[in-house]
C-alpha cells in the first residue's frame, strides 16, 4: 500500500492504534499460570469489540485470532492448553483488518523472573527496531532495514533469523515488497517511495540464524532451540522520519 490521500493514512492509523491497543492489553494480561488461550480470547474480544477482523484467521485459516510463540518458538505459535510459566519469553503478534485496512504489530514480554539473557535479547531486538525505523526514509533502498537491524543483532552477539523478515501491508496482510531482509544482503535493491506503508519486525536468537516448522503446520522454531525474540511495528515512508502507525 502506499498512502496518497489523508483519508488513506486516517483509515491505516485507526487500524494501527486498534491492533497496538491489543497488543498492549494482551502483554499487560501475561502472568504465570494463565494459558495462550485465554491470552488469546483476551486479545480476540478487544478486536471483535472495535469491528475489526483478525488478519490470520480471515487470510490464512490460523487456529486462533492472534499468534503466541514462547521461548524458542520464533513466530506463529497457536494458542491453546500451553501454561505460561516464570522465566518464559512470551511473544504477541496482532494483525488485523478494519474497513479493508490493514495493520501488523508485534512485542516480547519476559515473565518474572527471566534470565538476565532472556532481557538482554529482548533489550538488542527492540534496539534493532529502533535502528531500523531510524535510517528508513524515502529514497533509500530496502537494504538499510536488514543493515541497521543486523548491526545491532551483532554488536550484542546474537543473530537475525533469516527465514523471517518484514513485508509489505496496507490492502492486505502481505504486499510487496513480500519479504524484507533484516539482514544485510544487495538483493534488496527496492526503493523505499514516499507513503510506502510495510512492517519492519526483527527476529533476533543466540543461536542458529534459522528455524524448522512444527508438527502442526505452523509453529516455526529455532533449530537449536534458543530463545527468539521478535518486536514489530507498521510504518509509513516519509522524506523524514517514518510515521509508527502501531505505536501508542
Amino acid at each position: 500500500m502506499t498512502i496518497y490521500t489523508d483519508d488513506q493514512l486516517q483509515a491505516l492509523m485507526r487500524i494501527g492504534k486498534i491492533v497496538a491497543t491489543t497488543l498492549k492489553i494482551m502483554q499487560d494480561a501475561v502472568r504465570p499460570g494463565i494459558r495462550t488461550e485465554e491470552l488469546n480470547e483476551i486479545g480476540a474480544r478487544y478486536l471483535y469489540k472495535q469491528g475489526a477482523t483478525p488478519a490470520p484467521i480471515a487470510d490464512y485459516q490460523f487456529p486462533a485470532e492472534t499468534c503466541i510463540s514462547i521461548n524458542e518458538e520464533a513466530a506463529h505459535g497457536i494458542p491453546g492448553r500451553r501454561v505460561v510459566r516464570p522465566g518464559d519469553l512470551v511473544n504477541i503478534d496482532v494483525s488485523a483488518e478494519l474497513g479493508g485496512i490493514y495493520a501488523d504489530t508485534g512485542g516480547t514480554v519476559a515473565v518474572p523472573t527471566a534470565s538476565r539473557e532472556a532481557e538482554r535479547l529482548m533489550q538488542h531486538t527492540r534496539a534493532a527496531l529502533d535502528a531500523a525505523c531510524h535510517v528508513v526514509t524515502a529514497g533509500k533502498p530496502l537494504s538499510v532495514i536488514g543493515q541497521a537491524v543486523e548491526s545491532v543483532a551483532r554488536k550484542g552477539g546474537y543473530k537475525v533469523i533469516r527465514e523471517l523478515g518484514g513485508h509489505g501491508v496496507g490492502y492486505s496482510l502481505h504486499e510487496e515488497p513480500r519479504n524484507i531482509p533484516n539482514f544485510h544482503t544487495r538483493s534488496a535493491r527496492t526503493q523505499l517511495v514516499n507513503g510506502m506503508v510495510l512492517t519492519i519486525e526483527p527476529f533476533l536468537t543466540r543461536g542458529s540464524a534459522h528455524i524448522y516448522e512444527d508438527e502442526d503446520g505452523w509453529t516455526l522454531r529455532t533449530t537449536h532451540h534458543t530463545l527468539a525474540c521478535q518486536y514489530e511495528h507498521t510504518v509509513v515512508i516519509t522524506r523524514g522520519k517514518p510515521i509508527l502507525v502501531t505505536a501508542l
